[in-house]
């Protein structure tokens, strides 16, 4: 499909996005019939760009390119660079919402995976990037499981099902808002880029 440097030109583009996306909060605008009373406002969705950035290297980049840029991130951050959301380092493996991290690499592989084997559609982009976003899910719930099962560090907070709440269902929302941005901008870049 890709030949090996094209790869890893969007294996470092998705690395910079990552990084980058998990500083930037993702915000949404009040709908157009508001704007003449109120002006145009924004809101927070209340979930970063992390994983848009992850959904957007697979859709552009392909299956490769997406779960390279993501070992990548995870290789940074778990040898003491500041790129995940609250520092780095080996003792993020303990946490128990590392599972979201770690899903990553099969979520933009997924995706990527999806996102080529059709032609570039809005409908065929959007299922890849909701599959690629269940798998990070699913495996970020596994990895909590496990961690309640082995009382990791951040389990004694919460019970079980409220950490599933407050890292997956709460946050799903505000992400297939993310994934409907990358969507268009997956559609609209693979159209400009021929492919």
């Amino acid at each position: 499909m890709f030949a090996a440097s094209n790869q890893l030109l969007w294996s470092m583009i998705g690395l910079l996005l990552t990084m980058g996306g998990t500083f930037l909060e993702a915000h949404g605008i009040t709908f157009p019939g508001s704007w003449s009373k109120y002006g145009i406002q924004t809101f927070s969705l209340g979930v970063t760009c992390q994983v848009g950035a992850v959904l957007l290297v697979g859709c552009l980049g392909g299956k490769n390119a997406g779960a390279l840029s993501q070992i990548a991130y995870l290789v940074m951050g778990l040898t003491l660079l500041p790129v995940f959301a609250d520092g780095g380092g080996i003792g993020y493996v303990r946490l128990s919402q590392f599972g979201y991290l770690l899903g990553f690499i099969p979520g933009a592989w997924i995706c990527g995976l999806f996102a080529f084997k059709a032609r570039p559609r809005l409908e065929t982009l959007a299922f890849s990037c909701i599959c690629g976003l269940l798998t990070i899910h699913i495996c970020g719930i596994t990895y909590l499981m496990i961690s309640y099962f082995f009382q990791w560090k951040g389990t004694e907070n919460l019970p079980l099902i409220e950490a599933i709440l407050r890292y997956s269902w709460f946050a799903i929302p505000g992400q297939l808002t993310v994934v409907c941005a990358v969507t268009v901008i997956a559609y609209v870049l693979r159209h400009l880029m021929f492919y």
